[in-house]
């Protein structure tokens, strides 16, 4: 794991002295990091690509995009399971208006899924962090947003070190954990797993779904609060149904 860190932290300082010079500035860097292991079966794994496509297009996501001074934010969507072999899915692309959202969503849901085994969550981290500071775009503000209903498993750097090289570099790592009860102890205290061993840095959360229907929606309220950030007035979570895939999630994930 030393030997891992350590060669990860000279890549980071490496990337870092190789910023662009005059990236175009947005108000967010975010990474969505997305539990594509063995454990995710083919409808779990288009719940979650739904999912997201669905809530980055919603008119309050744009709002919450549209809010900021720069009125547009750094996307980038990632996959992980296998030690060390977390993959990229979807680049960076700036987000600002409706048909930015868009396209990023429809290359979500086009791209093909990537191989993956295990839980790996502490080196899905590491490629979030070496992912934003090779960005094509700056901010102040950088967020690693993990989902996925599993605790970290076989990673060449562990979770709990991982998220603290990140928050080191000023990045702050939320996380979604897909509770899918009945699944075991170890998936029901998914979220104080996440919460003690993944997320950090500044106004760092964890949000729950009781299971993949209801992750729409949780995904939906979790991308509004980071975007809009916490120190950010005028946004409101919303209360009421979430449409995906021709229904309306409630609160508790239920079809109306």
């Amino acid at each position: 794991m030393r030997r891992a860190a350590i060669a990860i932290l000279g890549l980071i300082a490496a990337l870092r002295a190789a910023a662009p010079v005059g990236a175009q500035p947005v108000d967010l860097l975010l990474v969505l990091a997305v539990d594509g292991s063995g454990s995710i079966d083919e409808e779990e794994f288009r719940f979650q690509r739904e999912g997201y496509a669905a809530a980055l297009t919603h008119p309050q996501v744009l709002r919450a995009i549209r809010s900021g001074e720069r009125r547009a934010i750094g996307i980038l969507f990632l996959e992980w399971g296998s030690p060390g072999e977390a993959k990229v899915v979807v680049d960076w692309t700036r987000v600002g208006d409706e048909a930015s959202a868009e396209t990023f969503a429809a290359r979500v849901l086009a791209a093909p899924r990537t191989y993956q085994t295990w839980n790996a969550i502490g080196d899905a981290i590491m490629l979030g962090v070496t992912t934003i500071k090779g960005a094509p775009f700056e901010s102040t503000r950088a967020v690693i947003d993990i989902s996925g209903d599993g605790p970290d498993m076989r990673s060449a750097v562990p979770a709990p070190a991982a998220r603290d090289i990140a928050v080191a570099e000023g990045i702050t790592v939320n996380a979604l954990a897909i509770l899918n009860r009945g699944g075991g102890a170890a998936r029901a205290n998914l979220d104080e797993h996440y919460r003690q061993a993944v997320i950090g840095g500044p106004g760092a959360f964890v949000i729950t779904a009781d299971d993949y229907p209801s992750f729409a929606h949780a995904i939906f309220n979790k991308l509004v609060r980071e975007i809009a950030g916490s120190d950010r007035d005028g946004v409101v979570l919303a209360n009421d149904g979430f449409m995906t895939n021709g229904k309306t999630q409630n609160r508790q994930g239920g079809d109306k």
